[in-house]
């Protein structure tokens, strides 16, 4: 039963990527422009920045299984009912299934962490490795169903999903969950994770890894169709590749941390091709294919170390579902400005240099994090 965990995590991504391709004929239909376009991309984020830090409340009220039912139901209701219910469902019904997919950002890496104690970092690739799946076969899905039928059937589509997945979770909600101890599993007090130094280290390594993929994933293109005169079909592919190598890097990074005390050298080597891919595509743009996929194997690492980081350094369900809310929730919070500031640069300096080399300091600095959070927390 424990594996239906990663069966979750198939249900975590699809009513996001299921929007980007259809995004040109749903502002056509209902008359968005380009920046409210770019709004309701971003509004998910947005509502997991919101939502993640007040879970652990759900979480201590109903139970860990329980709240991430709950949370599947909603997350099957709003992605179908939001694509028939005007501009305004449109709206609100993103943001409640972006609220409704924190819930399970926030809560089944603890889970994982639970029922996969003597392996974390393997099972937490598992989970990232699912999520990606579903996010990839929602993305191809897309147009071939907007085509067959209309762009609201291929968002709506998702909902029928996320109540399969909540008819293979509910078994788990039968049975009563043991009551956490007050302490952590050290013995020591709880203590407020936003007044933990090393609860920062961990958020900041988690919203530098957010803030690189969400560039990633929204400018790619347009950075290597800019700098390195790639076409747009090449520069398509090379966003494909970007995810599948980040499928490969989330599943081989674990073997790196293992070590039940001390992650700097996963953390290290999943951080560092995030910073040559974006030194890459400033010096060399006419490798962009070799920068593509070294950034998405960073990417993939990257956020298998951010999630087992969290898991590995919370001390207790209590405080590791704490952690979770708060680096989801600043992580989130950097992703969703990260792609903004960076068209920004962009628009002001005229070219693509300027805003590399910013993130390329960016990730110098997530590189430098993970040297400090990963060393040995005895």
């Amino acid at each position: 039963m424990t594996a239906t965990a990663f069966v979750v995590a198939l249900s975590l991504r699809p009513a996001l990527t299921a929007v980007g391709p259809v995004l040109p004929r749903i502002g056509l239909d209902l008359h968005l422009g380009e920046a409210a376009q770019g709004l309701l991309g971003t509004l998910p984020l947005l509502a997991f920045a919101v939502a993640s830090p007040v879970v652990h409340l759900a979480s201590r009220r109903f139970g860990m299984e329980r709240a991430v039912f709950v949370s599947l139901l909603v997350l099957a209701f709003s992605s179908a009912l939001r694509p028939y219910t005007g501009q305004a469902g449109l709206w609100i019904g993103t943001a409640v299934v972006g609220a409704a997919i924190a819930v399970g950002n926030v809560l089944v890496p603890v889970i994982i962490k639970r029922d996969y104690a003597g392996n974390v970092s393997r099972a937490t690739g598992i989970y990232t490795a699912f999520i990606t799946g579903g996010a990839a076969i929602a993305s191809i899905l897309a147009v071939p169903i907007a085509d067959a039928v209309d762009w609201r059937l291929s968002l709506a589509v998702w909902g029928g999903l996320a109540v399969l997945v909540a008819v293979i979770w509910l078994p788990r909600t039968l049975s009563p969950e043991p009551t956490p101890a007050a302490r952590t599993e050290d013995g020591a007090p709880p203590v407020s994770v936003w007044r933990q130094p090393t609860a920062w280290l961990v958020t900041g390594f988690m919203g530098l890894q957010s803030t690189a993929f969400y560039l990633f994933v929204n400018w790619l293109p347009t950075i290597e169709i800019s700098t390195g005169g790639v076409s747009e079909r090449a520069s398509g592919v090379h966003l494909f590749l970007f995810q599948v190598f980040g499928l490969i890097g989330g599943l081989s990074i674990p073997f790196l941390l293992k070590h039940p005390t001390n992650q700097r050298a996963g953390l290290m080597t999943a951080s560092t091709p995030i910073l040559v891919a974006l030194l890459g595509l400033l010096l060399a743009p006419h490798l962009a294919i070799v920068w593509a996929i070294v950034g998405g194997l960073g990417q993939g690492a990257g956020l298998v170390a951010a999630l087992s980081l969290i898991s590995l350094r919370g001390r207790g369900h209590h405080e590791t579902t704490q952690l979770s809310g708060m680096a989801q929730a600043v992580g989130y919070t950097l992703a969703a400005a990260g792609p903004v500031v960076a068209g920004y640069l962009t628009q002001v300096t005229g070219g693509w240099s300027t805003t590399l080399v910013v993130f390329a300091v960016l990730a110098a600095m997530q590189v430098t994090l993970g040297f400090v959070a990963g060393r040995d927390r005895r």
